[in-house]
């Protein structure tokens, strides 16, 4: 295991979710100027159904594929199984899908659009869902393969098809053309990973028969089903807060919280994916190595705080002018409950490494014990403070509930796995969550005294988090000696491993 291999995949793939990110603005900002409101929020609905559907009829099976793939990589005859049950369940689940929702097509637009107007769109977005899925195994046997580079260019090579042809679509089409878009995202990115899926060695052997087949894939839907059910428990408890939320306070407030979550989500989302991207194999293969196992832990653990700490620092420091940028002056009761999310994210970022340990260990029921007592903390603490605090009330929830669930999953990893705290991970922790407090209670009091704070301090951490980073990677190669002889020449030397 080499800590400069998972500094690379996260740089791989951090890189290529960056880029998706400005793709995703510049995509929805040219639609906004060519439909309107009205077709963002019928874009929206596409969306929704397309993702609802793909998380249903999928099963999971991305997620618990790529471990079996990861698995299995040291035996070639179980490989080949896997990856030929794998692509075969998701494209017969998805064509389940897409007939379900082509058969339900006007009850659906009557439910999610007001009428039936819509029933063709809706009908074909389940040709959408087929399409995700069927992406889905290519995207779970390049990370199973930790193929990363592969995976960071299909990234960004099908963003850039499937929203230049999406948008020629809406372009000479207009609303009609929504649709397309919707088709052209998941159709692109399978059209780029067949350039990719061709340089990895054939699945040979025989095809699986039916009860060969099943055996393979049963303990996929066992494991994957967990996922599902924990992204429908976040769904569900997300759709609850925004009720409670719009109920006593309006949908002005709705639209506040929605703000603040975006913008927490949205980085943490592309940080969480970068590191998983080639962590979960890694994990996978030697997770029954507890030494190996609590290393590997530990050390992304301190790479997530090292890389993400400092831009969440600058996040709640900066909070009050990066809502109004990225929105506008009217979302400023958006700012402190963004805040309380960002402090929260720090605990969320040092915890989501020891929680990956259950999956790769197919301990599915503990991973499903963490999800419902975290979504279950979150959604009952805000609901008690919301008449007291106000949307504010779930930024503190979020935050207790984080730290509520770092503290369990400490002791389920130690239980479990034999974990143990390394040195550094206990003072990235403390060290970014004491930072963080501080900065947060000086923005209350004075915003833009905090502000100058928090560029500072992120700068500091920034250099410390780099140092952090330059003593795993070790001085070898280019840009890992510049490092090294950067901090030789401000009286830091790096020590590796140190």
């Amino acid at each position: 295991m080499s800590s400069r291999d998972l500094v690379k995949s996260m740089l791989m793939i951090g890189s290529a979710q960056a880029v998706s990110v400005v793709i995703s603005v510049l995509r929805v900002k040219v639609l906004a100027l060519l439909v309107g409101p009205a077709g963002i929020g019928l874009l929206g609905i596409y969306q929704n159904l397309r993702e609802t559907g793909a998380l249903g009829a999928g099963l999971g099976l991305q997620n618990s594929g790529v471990r079996e793939i990861a698995s299995a990589r040291g035996e070639a005859e179980t490989l080949a199984r896997v990856r030929r049950v794998l692509a075969g369940a998701l494209l017969v689940q998805g064509a389940v899908a897409m007939a379900l929702i082509w058969l339900l097509r006007e009850r659906l637009a009557v439910w999610l659009a007001g009428d039936a107007s819509h029933a063709a769109g809706v009908g074909l977005v389940g040709a959408a869902v087929f399409l995700t899925l069927a992406n889905g195994s290519q995207l779970a046997i390049l990370q199973g393969m930790r193929r990363i580079g592969d995976l960071a260019r299909v990234t960004i090579h099908g963003a850039l098809a499937g929203t230049a042809a999406g948008l020629a679509a809406v372009w000479f089409m207009g609303m009609d053309g929504l649709i397309w878009l919707i088709l052209a995202q998941p159709l692109a990115a399978i059209l780029v990973a067949a350039l990719y899926m061709r340089r990895l060695p054939p699945a040979g052997g025989a095809r699986p028969g039916p009860g060969e087949f099943v055996k393979t894939w049963w303990p996929m839907v066992t494991l994957g089903s967990v996922f599902m059910a924990g992204g429908l428990v976040g769904a569900a408890a997300l759709l609850l807060v925004r009720g409670l939320i719009s109920r006593d306070l309006g949908l002005a407030a709705t639209g506040q919280f929605a703000a603040a979550w975006s913008m927490s989500a949205v980085y943490l989302g592309f940080l969480l994916k970068a590191m998983s991207a080639d962590y979960f194999p890694r994990l996978t293969e030697i997770v029954h190595d507890r030494e190996a196992a609590v290393a590997l832990m530990n050390d992304q653990m301190q790479l997530a705080l090292a890389l993400g700490g400092p831009v969440l620092l600058l996040l709640i420091g900066c909070a009050p002018w990066i809502v109004e940028l990225l929105y506008s002056a009217q979302f400023a009761d958006a700012v402190t409950l963004l805040q309380w999310q960002t402090l929260g994210n720090v605990f969320k970022i040092a915890a989501w490494p020891l929680g990956f340990a259950f999956v790769a260990a197919a301990r599915s029921g503990v991973f499903l014990f963490n999800q419902i007592l975290w979504n279950a903390l979150f959604l009952a603490l805000g609901w008690l403070g919301l008449p007291h605090w106000g949307i504010d009330a779930f930024g503190v929830s979020f935050l207790v509930a984080f730290g509520i669930g770092l503290a369990v999953n400490a002791v389920l990893v130690r239980r479990y796995f034999g974990f143990r705290w390394q040195a550094l991970s206990r003072r990235l922790i403390w060290m970014h969550a004491a930072l963080g407090l501080g900065l947060f209670a000086l923005a209350q009091a004075l915003p833009a005294a905090a502000a100058i704070a928090a560029i500072v301090i992120a700068g500091l951490t920034a250099l410390a988090g780099g140092h952090v980073v330059a003593s795993k990677i070790g001085p070898s190669g280019r840009l890992a000696s510049r490092l090294a002889g950067f901090y030789a020449a401000i009286g830091w030397p790096i020590r590796e491993n140190s």
